[in-house]
């Protein structure tokens, strides 16, 4: 099993052929090549030297030939990286201009519903103010997507900002739960909440716990098709630790070491048909991390996960 998984590993072939790149343009494929040619210039002179050639002059010649060509493979090498860091920063820059060109729309687009709903306007019939709502929903799901696209560059750039300041997690956490109990009643889940109070003020950024809450308690919602979401908040010594359990689809243990990664969704997930980015966990782990806590899960496929973060209590 595991030479299987270092052969797959290095399937240079197809690492080139996900970047776009050339073989003699990808630097997967041009590092096997160079210590392949290190190895074989290593035994070729060393024959060459002890058994074939007495010159002493032919070697060195030989040897300077195998340097020159290791010379121009490792300015190979740093081309396919430079290219492949200019395809990634054009990648960032195109985001980052497309994100913010439609979050604009969208939010004029939120105003002008919010407006309407009120019903400063005038009033609608239920079957209108269905349709209003549906609306909202998915212009909300838009603004999400274009706030997770932003904040996945501002942490590859290295530009996601975070606060430092006490908090009230137990105001956090009340709030996520009232705006999920609406989508865990229509999907027959149960939310539970299980928070001993009163609780020491966090310290980090409020708005940005917020977000990471959201997505984990959605996800557990998402993902669960029958049975109960459960959200427990602790006190351990100077840390507060928050865990989120759900009886749902899990996620299978070849699978989990890339459950953090951007844009990974599950084969499970993909086989359920939820709709999700995979990038939620990720921009949770970046906050957390930034924020000096750890982040992490349990999974059994099947049966359900737990994701946990804790992050450090502050002044009172």
């Amino acid at each position: 099993m595991y030479l299987a998984a270092f052969i797959q590993e290095l399937n240079f072939v197809r690492e080139c052929r996900e970047s776009r790149l050339g073989l003699f343009e990808c630097p997967s494929f041009l590092f096997v090549l160079m210590g392949l040619i290190t190895v074989g210039a290593m035994l070729g002179t060393y024959l060459m030297a002890t058994r074939f050639v007495d010159e002493p002059q032919v070697v060195a010649l030989l040897v300077m030939v195998i340097a020159v060509v290791l010379l121009i493979i490792g300015h190979s090498i740093i081309a396919g990286f430079n290219k492949v860091a200019e395809a990634n920063r054009m990648k960032t820059e195109f985001v980052s201009v497309v994100s913010h060109q439609l979050r604009t729309p969208l939010s004029a687009l939120k105003w002008s519903l919010g407006l309407l709903l009120s019903g400063r306007l005038g009033r609608f019939d239920e079957k209108q103010a269905e349709y209003l709502n549906t609306i909202k929903g998915s212009n909300e799901r838009m603004i999400r997507l274009v706030n997770d696209l932003l904040d996945a560059n501002r942490i590859d750039s290295g530009a996601l900002k975070l606060k430092s300041e006490p908090f009230s997690i137990a105001e956090v956490v009340k709030t996520v739960m009232a705006d999920m109990e609406s989508l865990a009643r229509a999907s027959g889940i149960a939310l539970v909440l299980d928070m001993r109070e009163p609780l020491p003020p966090a310290l980090g950024d409020k708005d940005r716990m917020l977000v990471v809450i959201q997505n984990l308690v959605e996800n557990a919602i998402k993902y669960t098709k029958a049975g109960s979401v459960r959200v427990e908040v602790r006190t351990l010594g100077s840390q507060l630790r928050l865990s989120v359990r759900d009886t749902g689809i899990g996620i299978s243990a070849k699978e989990q070491k890339l459950v953090f990664q951007k844009f990974f969704r599950s084969t499970s997930a993909v086989r359920v048909r939820s709709v999700g980015t995979g990038l939620g966990l990720f921009i949770a782990r970046a906050i957390i991390e930034g924020m000096g806590g750890k982040i992490g899960f349990s999974s059994r496929e099947g049966e359900g996960s737990s994701f946990w973060f804790t992050i450090a209590t502050g002044p009172a």
